[in-house]
């Protein structure tokens, strides 16, 4: 059996991680909308709250279930047990502190971003300049950043797992699955091609 780590759909979240500075980006240009229309505090709670809140409640209590990208879910049914044992070592490893560090990180970026937003009004002034339009989108683009750095933080936990303690780990039951994982997306029956290989034996 291959290694674990060869699991194509890890490394495809762990490199989402580089579309964080887009969303960060995008939530930066959202923010420059506009003039303030409510105290520095308010603004800052309504984008962090929708930004961080729902994703950080879902990581503590049903993580995401990493076998989905782009709005498409492989189904629960169809996971190797090499697979199940990879949800079966997140659920396992489930911590507070790696998400909760993840979403204070985000928090301080957002901080200094709302501090920097106004020197760059000039590149937002192709939008319509309603300020609660640009709050709604900032928002969404920082909830957009929350989720690709804390999926790849909690694929990064499976990453570092040494070979032995993998291999003691039984795959998670089909029913807890679908119990302990937020499944989003259409589900599907394969995702990614499967690779085969052919062996040839001499007679």
């Amino acid at each position: 059996m291959s290694s674990f780590r060869s699991e194509p759909i890890l490394w495809i979240h762990v490199a989402g991680l580089a579309t964080l500075p887009v969303f960060l980006f995008l939530c930066l240009l959202f923010l420059s909308v506009g003039k303030p229309l409510l105290p520095v505090w308010m603004e800052l709670l309504l984008v962090a709250t929708i930004g961080v809140v729902p994703l950080l409640w879902m990581q503590l209590h049903r993580p995401f279930y990493i076998f989905a990208i782009l709005g498409v879910a492989l189904k629960p049914e169809n996971l190797t047990e090499q697979q199940r044992k990879i949800l079966c070592l997140i659920y396992k490893n489930l911590s507070r502190v790696p998400a909760v560090l993840a979403a204070v990180l985000l928090l301080g970026v957002l901080w200094q971003i709302y501090q920097v937003a106004p020197l760059v009004a000039n590149l937002a002034s192709f939008l319509p300049q309603w300020r609660g339009m640009g709050l709604l989108l900032a928002a969404l683009a920082f909830l957009a950043s929350n989720l690709f750095l804390q999926i790849p933080v909690s694929v990064a936990q499976v990453l570092v797992t040494n070979d032995t303690e993998f291999a003691a780990i039984e795959p998670l039951p089909l029913e807890k699955i679908q119990q302990n994982f937020t499944i989003l997306g259409v589900r599907v029956n394969q995702i990614l091609p499967q690779l085969t290989v052919k062996v040839k034996t001499e007679e």
